[in-house]
């Protein structure tokens, strides 16, 4: 089935979805038709966005069910709390397969599931609707990483080597909203919320880009977490009082650091490693992006606060705290980094472009609900390595029925080890 241009309804319409809505001002060939939310006012906020923005007539559904039985609306993009993820895939599915409505292809942002059963749920449920699949993993499509890659498989790789050491961080404050702190609504902590993104742009570093994906496999994951802030007395209150008492860091926290370091093999047996660190305590300016690509005589360096334009207050500009210069800004007062256009920095607009085109095409995307769940895989091992201590081949037995002890709520570094 082939369209001239793609009808696109949104499910949630939080923080992360106005992420992508801002980003379609550079996606063409497709509008934004839809949008579906718990909270109707914050779908409304969504669909005033898009309108606002001339990227769509974004009408306000009552329902998922209703959004799929929309003739207009050909994909779907999940961008819903992670503990959502099964129920709204389920209800689209239903939707598809009682008739009530056709559809292209389903998007659906990271992670895929909160653990691998919730991951291969999500792929099974994706083809037994028939439908196309992408996985919205947008720091994959930062156009410095995808230039940086080009330039460096082509002049670097092909004259002295593959590249064989990759990192990538992610680091700031910590999450907008309180279920992203809470383990056993986001799955875990800081890993599972931002590891997802760099284990998955490292591995995509390392990847012939003449070859497909599985040409290099994980074969050892070693990792470690810990709680180096928010369980700290006064930290842990700020928490508290932001979520009117939910959240319990005191005795219920997730991890707010963690390392990983995946050991890969490629398709010639030679061994390339990926080392990825994230953070919920990081005090700078606000999000830092970084990634590393490290070959025989070659390297490749990003930092996304090593921007073009910096702006200075001095300490009697007094202005309201907001984000209006970096996402997760710390400080409104200094030297400040500004990063002129979000979307395309983090990858938005380029990951959406492609996503639009591929279900256009009526092809599958090339970052699928199978990338999804490998992603998932590796993430789970990780937390088994880190509640083991020790390194942990890949894969490991009984990795689909793991749950970390972060996701049940049981984990405090501050108590007896379990």
């Amino acid at each position: 089935m082939t369209k001239r241009r793609l009808g696109v309804g949104f499910i949630g319409a939080g923080f992360n979805a106005r992420f992508h809505i801002r980003s379609w001002v550079s996606v063409r060939d497709s509008d934004i038709l839809g949008i579906y939310d718990k909270n109707f006012d914050t779908a409304l906020e969504a669909s005033a966005i898009a309108k606002n923005l001339k990227v769509g007539d974004a009408k306000v559904f009552k329902s998922i069910t209703e959004m799929v039985a929309d003739p207009d609306i050909d994909a779907i993009w999940i961008c819903s709390p992670n503990f959502t993820r099964i129920e709204v895939m389920e209800e689209i599915v239903s939707a598809i397969e009682s008739g009530k409505g056709k559809l292209i292809g389903v998007c659906c942002e990271k992670p895929l599931g909160r653990n691998v059963a919730e991951a291969k749920k999500m792929v099974e449920l994706v083809k037994r609707a028939g439908l196309l699949d992408g996985y919205l993993e947008n720091q994959l499509f930062e156009p410095t990483v995808q230039r940086g890659k080009e330039i460096i498989w082509k002049r670097g790789a092909s004259t002295a080597g593959r590249p064989y050491l990759a990192r990538a961080a992610e680091e700031h404050g910590g999450p907008h909203s309180p279920w992203f702190w809470e383990g056993t609504l986001q799955g875990g902590g800081v890993m599972n919320d931002m590891m997802c993104h760099s284990v998955e742009v490292a591995r995509f570093l390392l990847t012939d880009p003449s070859k497909p994906r599985n040409s290099i496999t994980p074969v050892k994951v070693t990792a470690h977490v810990e709680n180096l802030k928010w369980q700290q007395p006064h930290y842990s209150e700020i928490l508290k009082n932001n979520s009117s008492g939910k959240l319990d860091y005191n005795n219920r926290p997730a991890e707010d650091y963690a390392r990983a370091v995946v050991e890969y093999v490629d398709d010639q047996g030679e061994k390339l490693i990926v080392e990825t660190t994230t953070s919920w305590c990081y005090v700078g300016a606000g999000l830092r992006l970084s990634m590393e690509l490290l070959g025989p005589e070659y390297s490749m360096q990003i930092n996304t606060l090593d921007t073009d334009l910096k702006v200075f207050f001095s300490r009697d500009v007094q202005g309201k705290v907001g984000e209006d210069l970096i996402e997760k800004q710390n400080a409104e007062i200094g030297l400040m980094p500004v990063v002129g256009n979000e979307e395309n920095t983090y990858g938005y607009d380029v990951e959406n472009r492609y996503m639009v085109n591929s279900f256009l095409e009526g092809k599958r995307p090339m970052e699928n609900f199978e990338d999804g769940l490998n992603v998932t895989e590796l993430l789970m091992t990780a937390y088994m390595s880190a509640e083991q201590e020790r390194t942990i081949a890949f894969p490991p037995p009984g990795l689909d029925d793991f749950i970390p002890l972060v996701a049940k709520g049981e984990w405090n570094p501050r108590k007896k080890k379990h």
